[in-house]
């Protein structure tokens, strides 16, 4: 068996970005950027009011009394094309463009127009620059503000529109076939043998791929037989990632090493230094990365998380993802015994303990086949092989469910 550290670092060897395609501003959310954005303008285009007020040459109002003749109104979207001559004012919203020779707005709750409107008392004086935006003080044109790699977040759609840029270049969804394997496995909805559950693999994998910003592409479940794997095991082509789950143990049922082995699967490793999740296998089928997962479902989401994500945020183009889950040290709610020789993935609940602090609780029962468990989880407690019993209140490694997981 291989640690948890070499097998994610043997999957994300070689597996690169995705070739990039163009897509509409509106259809970026979630997607990551394939190359540096840069701004096509300048952002505010020239100096602007920053309130409704009057623009002025401050070097008219010096003092608070000072009585100006208003010459224009200029709203947002419109501008006043002659300069402000000496003793000239011009009444002005937020967002509107200052005019030639005006440097500072006083705001119209400072303002007493005259009963005619021809013209306007400040009672404060100006300040030279007081609630001016300045030209380019958001950006300015050519500047990079969005990075490669970068998923994009509603907060950079926003300022990727700004940048006056409708399409991007952002790196292709990576498609993932998801095969599920075994006689004992009906799908939901159809009807369920007396001997045989209903599968929550695949479409629990079908839902942490969509999560992941990628496409899922369920295959469907192979019975345990050569021809059935192989028939569903063909529609992978064209995927960037193929997941299987089952048949990756040593039983003499678990059949998706040798038949895909004999489709020109060429395998790295089999066998990790984890629980749950030690049979998860790794490799190429006729180029295209292959991960076979276990078949009990924790075993199965648990992997995704340490593994498959990564590698999905790898071929992605997200750099930051695409690294081992990100741990915080939290204090624990509860004793923990020592750990043995694999690495251990607990699921656990976030709590107060009596002062209010946050701790990290375990469930008491850790078995690989109870999805309500994981269900109900809110993070996993990392433990490295042969850690030694933790008392409550000591502080341990915990990974947080990324959202949607």
């Amino acid at each position: 068996m291989i640690s948890v550290e070499e097998a994610r670092a043997r999957i994300l060897e070689g597996l690169a970005p995705l070739p990039a395609e163009q897509i509409a501003l509106p259809q970026a959310l979630g997607r990551v950027l394939a190359e540096d954005l840069s701004s096509r303008r300048t952002q505010p285009p020239s100096d602007v009011s920053a309130m409704d007020g009057y623009a002025v040459r401050a070097d008219d109002a010096v003092q608070a009394g000072a009585t100006l003749r208003v010459v224009a109104e200029i709203p947002a979207g419109a501008s006043y094309e002659r300069p402000l001559g000496r003793g000239e004012c011009a009444r002005i919203f937020t967002g509107a463009p200052l005019p030639a020779g005006a440097d500072s707005i006083i705001i119209q709750e400072d303002a007493e127009r005259s009963a005619d409107g021809g013209t306007v008392r400040f009672s404060e004086a100006a300040t030279c620059g007081k609630w001016v935006r300045k030209a380019g003080l958001d950006f300015a044109e050519g500047d990079v503000l969005l990075r490669a790699g970068r998923r994009l977040s509603a907060r950079d759609v926003g300022i990727a529109a700004a940048m006056n840029r409708p399409w991007l270049a952002v790196v292709r969804r990576p498609r993932v076939a998801i095969l599920a394997t075994g006689d004992e496995i009906a799908m939901p909805g159809d009807p369920v043998g007396p001997n045989q559950i209903v599968s929550s693999n695949g479409p629990a994998l079908a839902a942490a791929v969509a999560a992941a910003g990628c496409e899922p592409m369920l295959l469907g479940v192979a019975a345990d037989d050569r021809d059935s794997l192989t028939r569903l095991a063909a529609g992978a082509a064209g995927a960037d990632l193929l997941i299987t789950t089952g048949g990756a143990s040593v039983g003499e049922h678990d059949l998706v090493a040798d038949v895909l082995s004999a489709q020109g699967l060429e395998m790295d490793f089999w066998r990790i230094a984890m629980r749950p999740g030690k049979p998860l296998m790794f490799g190429r089928l006729k180029g295209t990365p292959m991960i076979g997962l276990p078949g009990n479902p924790v075993s199965t989401l648990v992997c995704f998380l340490v593994f498959v994500r990564p590698a999905l945020m790898a071929l992605a183009g997200d750099a930051a993802g695409a690294d081992a889950p990100k741990t915080q040290r939290v204090a624990l709610g509860a004793p923990l015994p020592e750990n043995d020789r694999r690495q251990d993935y607990l699921r656990a609940r976030f709590e107060t303990d009596a002062d209010g602090a946050p701790a990290v609780v375990p469930f008491p029962k850790q078995d690989s086949s109870m999805l309500s468990r994981l269900a109900a989880a809110q993070c996993l407690i990392v433990r490295a092989p042969h850690a030694p019993a933790a008392e409550t209140g000591e502080a341990v490694d915990v990974i947080r469910f990324p959202d949607g997981f």
